[in-house]
């Protein structure tokens, strides 16, 4: 999809599937947050993502790299080993929990209203011809 459209789309769209897992990782601690000796899961990418396109973009043949970057950089899914306050051993904190879930879904409907404008600006520059 790079050659035509650049890699605007195809960055939003790796972006949307990691929002998706990193929300389904939170609704995962929250469903077990009665699960004794559970202990609280979270994702990271964006890190690896940014070291990624860093490094692509300072390539020789950055639009290439810098979309082989994008499809090559995965998540990390990372076990919390805190001590719990809870007898039980589980050491999911409710509040937290439901922080990063609006947290996840503002960045994820803002994700769409990227890639919703970005069909949009095509749609336009379509019409032209």
């Amino acid at each position: 999809m790079a050659g035509l459209y650049g890699n605007g789309i195809e960055l939003t769209e790796r972006m949307l599937d990691f929002l998706w897992g990193r929300q389904n990782l939170t609704l995962n601690n929250i469903a077990n947050v009665d699960t004794p000796g559970y202990k609280t899961r979270y994702m990271t990418f964006e890190a690896e993502l940014q070291e990624r396109l860093q490094n692509a973009s300072q390539g020789r043949r950055p639009k290439v790299e810098v979309s082989q970057a994008i499809g090559q950089t995965h998540a990390a899914v990372h076990v919390t080993r805190s001590e719990s306050t809870r007898l039980d051993g589980n050491n999911v904190d409710m509040d937290q929990e439901q922080v990063e879930l609006v947290r996840t879904a503002y960045e994820y409907q803002y994700m769409l209203n990227s890639i919703n404008s970005e069909f949009k600006r095509l749609q336009s520059a379509a019409r032209q011809f």
